[in-house]
């Protein structure tokens, strides 16, 4: 019987002796695929696209590695793209919707037969006065003057007595400092730097809807202002930012004060005081009352009429503030 030779083996079966092939070393793109999906999804889609494409010219391990990377890395990416999408369709819904608030438009304009709402009650926002803001606008102020202290200012006391001088008569008023203390501040500011001394009350509204005296505007025309501007108060601050009633009108009582504006967060130096029940969205912020000797007044100045014979516009009797005095 002949004997094999050394080392031989029969087919089929593994040699006896020897070392196990050495382990094929792992794509280290595979790795950088799985790992950068979790953290920056495009660069992990781009990695493993790359890694497999090596991994098949080397044959080197961490494929399945490679197309894990690859799959977490397209479903992230996607995701983040959804999410940016719905991002910026609800910034965008938001932003029109503000842009919408026009205190010209018709709309604005109470439904006939469909008698407004009162002004809602005040419930106090937990910032309330902690942060005054006036930020400076594009426009430059009508008149030299410095915009208030911004920051927190004081709730107290309640109510603070002001009078308005005019040519016409003086106009009391109570300005509501427990419910509008950013407001009542800018007011009280330009006052004091004699912003209102000299100017005229620009516009007179007599509508059915609407009785109004507007001023605080040194250029008389409804477009000049302090060259800042201020978020809303009350009564805005009762309603969602996007809560379609803060369109519909509400009865602004006769002897209120308050803000004039283009939109919320546009308020600067015009004001207007109500003299009859008047519908309008609350956008306007309200700050104050008129005294019974004031709105007297006021009724004077409106018997007169518009100069034009309108409802809307310069006030047949015209009125210069000489002087607005906060106590």
């Amino acid at each position: 019987m002949s004997v094999p030779p050394y080392g031989f083996h029969p087919p089929g079966y593994p040699p006896a002796y020897g070392y196990p092939p050495a382990p094929r070393p792992t794509n280290a793109l595979a790795v950088a695929s799985l790992i950068c999906a979790f953290l920056v999804a495009p660069l992990g889609v781009v990695f493993g696209h790359i890694s497999l494409h090596q991994i098949k010219r080397s044959g080197e391990d961490g494929r399945p590695m490679a197309i894990a990377g690859l799959v977490i890395g397209y479903l992230l990416t996607v995701l983040g793209v959804l999410v940016l999408v719905f991002t910026f369709v609800v910034t965008r819904a938001i932003v029109e919707d503000i842009r919408e608030y026009d205190p010209n438009a018709p709309r604005y304009t109470a439904a006939p037969g469909v008698p407004a709402g009162e002004l809602p009650s005040f419930k106090p926002p937990a910032p309330l006065g902690s942060n005054c803001q006036y930020l400076k606008t594009s426009e430059p102020a009508s008149k030299p003057v410095q915009p208030p202290r911004m920051g927190k200012v004081p709730t107290t006391p309640a109510s603070i007595p002001a009078v308005i001088t005019t040519d016409r008569g003086a106009i009391g008023l109570q300005l509501n400092n427990a419910q509008a203390p950013c407001t009542v501040n800018n007011f009280a500011s330009l006052a004091a730097q004699g912003f209102f001394n000299g100017t005229d009350c620009h516009r007179l509204t007599t509508t059915p809807e609407l009785g109004v005296l507007q001023c605080g505007d040194p250029l008389g025309t409804g477009k000049g202002g302090p060259g800042y501007q201020f978020p809303n108060e009350y009564p805005t601050n009762q309603y969602r930012l996007t809560d379609p009633a803060v369109r519909i009108p509400v009865v602004y009582p006769r002897g209120t004060l308050a803000m004039a504006n283009a939109g919320p967060g546009t308020n600067g130096s015009q004001f207007f005081l109500v003299y009859r029940d008047s519908e309008l969205p609350p956008t306007y912020p309200v700050f104050g009352t008129i005294d019974e000797a004031g709105l007297a007044v006021l009724d004077r100045i409106a018997a007169g009429g518009v100069a034009d014979g309108g409802d809307d516009g310069t006030p047949a009797t015209s009125v210069t503030i000489q002087a607005v005095r906060v106590r």
